[in-house]
């Protein structure tokens, strides 16, 4: 095939980079690090980077072992190309979430011509893959590392290439270094169903392939056995706590219903969610009609989508299963449901006649129409969630009024044009629900919702490094805080009060209860933070 050549893979590429640079990269600085996990993260990262050291992880220089080191890796390469901040942090997740895109438009280009853009465009724009690509965590470096390892197992399946083999192996490899041996542990799942469904077993026996594992154990192995040789608690913390007992017991108070993935997966796939359902009906629509049939999943086509659903599928089992769910833990999952749609799009135009648009029928357009509009109401109104808890009447009215104009258009179009367009209006309306976040929403949720305002008031009263104490103050800020400021803070709660002057940051307590804290000293408000309920002190000797 000649199509890397061709003007329309060009036009394709370029495509891809407008709305991967937008959606992934575009104002990943607009607000600081946020929760608890992205500032911890990113420190231990600079801390590595600091020391040089790349194999044991640390956090105030003690050793941080919950993870294992790919993201660490990535966001020491990207501190040093960029600097340290906070936008350098996030970019490993959102350059994985591109390389993620590109591998699924070239597979395919090469084994589903003329689904590669859907496919590639669908898969960039669920809320779950912009979120994530966003984050400076764990999660997008797996599910990357995971979907194209995927990929590359079911284009060995197909072609019996082993090239592709060697690609699954590779970054089933990287997946194990990004979270684990959760990695392998899906994957082997995923295969071993679809060889069960298929009665093809020889596909279990053949993936097993010797030059293949040997590759997995010499990208995977080395840092693992260097990190037990320097921390014999390795094994322990990591293995047992923080995989086994994480997922055994509600160790961390992450305790979800069973049901809980369930809308968490639905809302992951916005704004795709009801094209999805309509695909994953109608395929098992067909799995029914021809489960009597000796040839069922016999064609490529079949199998390919057979292989999708359970990809989609095991992730939301798996985790429905632990006792600690976070929303993260499923975005394995995302890629295959977007792979589904592209396929149920893809199917339906080829059912049309030359000449003929397939169109959707009212209630689906009006629908569709309809978590468009959401988006754009979301994007909108996040600001004044973010600061009042709810949204106002005025920016509800503006907001509504938006996304009315906005369900109008996309219901009227789809019903006339059909399926000719609703990648293009789906995508706009993504496109203005990130504008949107990233313009009005991005000031607000920095100034409620991170340390930065925090740490940037504090290196305005002192350029130098001065002691910092905490009283009363959450764990995200916390966190936060050491990022920014490059060191550790001091909570007085445990009676870690410095003897040097320094500077509390105090969950809004007065100045006198201040002084009955620290008896002796001079005590001095500096300032406060409102938007996040903090005062400032400086605490003489």
């Amino acid at each position: 095939m000649t199509q890397g050549t061709n003007p329309r893979t060009r036009t394709d590429v370029l495509l891809l980079v407008a709305f991967c640079g937008f959606l992934f990269f575009y104002g990943l600085g607009a607000f600081g690090l946020l929760g608890a996990d992205e500032p911890r993260y990113a420190q231990v990262a600079r801390e590595m980077l600091e020391r040089s050291d790349w194999v044991t992880p640390t956090l105030q220089g003690k050793p941080w072992l919950e993870k294992p080191v790919l993201y660490y890796w990535q966001a020491m390469l990207s501190f040093r190309a960029f600097g340290v901040t906070d936008r350098a942090a996030r970019v490993p997740a959102a350059f994985d979430a591109a390389v993620l895109i590109a591998a699924i438009y070239f597979f395919l280009r090469r084994f589903r011509p003329g689904s590669e853009l859907d496919g590639a465009l669908i898969t960039a724009s669920c809320a779950a893959v912009v979120g994530f690509a966003r984050a400076a965590a764990t999660d997008m470096p797996l599910a990357a590392t995971f979907a194209i390892a995927l990929l590359g197992w079911y284009a060995w399946y197909e072609s019996r290439t082993r090239i592709y083999l060697a690609t699954f192996y590779i970054f089933l490899a990287l997946g194990t270094l990004a979270k684990g041996p959760v990695a392998p542990a899906l994957a082997a799942v995923i295969i071993f169903l679809f060889a069960a469904v298929k009665s093809d077993w020889r596909a279990i026996l053949r993936t097993l392939w010797i030059p293949g594992i040997v590759l997995y154990l010499a990208v995977m192995l080395p840092w693992y056995i260097a990190v037990q040789g320097r921390n014999p608690e390795f094994f322990r913390v990591f293995i047992f706590e923080h995989n086994l007992a994480r997922f055994s017991q509600d160790l961390y108070h992450h305790r979800q219903p069973f049901w809980f993935y369930l809308p968490v997966f639905l809302l992951a796939m916005m704004p795709w969610t009801l094209v999805l359902i309509l695909a994953i009906v109608e395929r098992a629509r067909l799995i029914w009609s021809e489960s009597k049939e000796k040839e069922a999943f016999s064609s490529p086509e079949d199998s390919w989508q057979l292989f999708l659903l359970i990809w989609m599928l095991v992730p939301i089992m798996f985790f429905s299963a632990s006792q600690s769910k976070l929303p993260g833990y499923i975005l394995p999952a995302v890629p295959a449901g977007a792979l589904v749609v592209a396929e149920y799009l893809f199917a339906r135009r080829s059912e049309a006649s030359p000449g003929e648009e397939k169109k959707f029928s009212p209630p689906f357009a009006a629908a569709h129409g309809v978590l468009c509009g959401l988006l754009i109401f979301a994007g909108l109104s996040a600001a004044s969630i973010a600061i009042n808890h709810r949204v106002l009447w005025g920016t509800y009215v503006a907001a509504a009024i938006a996304a009315v104009f906005a369900i109008g258009i996309t219901a009227v179009l789809l019903s006339r044009a059909g399926l000719r367009l609703l990648r293009p209006i789906t995508m706009i309306a993504v496109v203005v629900g990130v504008a949107a976040v990233i313009r009005f929403a991005a000031p607000v949720i920095d100034a409620t919702q991170s340390a930065r305002p925090i740490a940037e008031s504090i290196q305005a009263f002192s350029h130098e490094p001065v002691p910092i104490a905490l009283y009363h103050i959450n764990r995200v800020q916390e966190y936060g805080l050491e990022f920014y400021l490059n060191r550790a803070a001091q909570p007085y709660e445990s009676g870690n009060i410095p003897a040097a002057a320094h500077v509390l940051v105090a969950a809004q307590v007065t100045q006198s209860q201040v002084a009955q804290l620290v008896p002796g000293r001079r005590v001095s408000y500096l300032t406060s933070i409102p938007a996040q309920k903090v005062d400032l002190y400086w605490v003489g000797r």
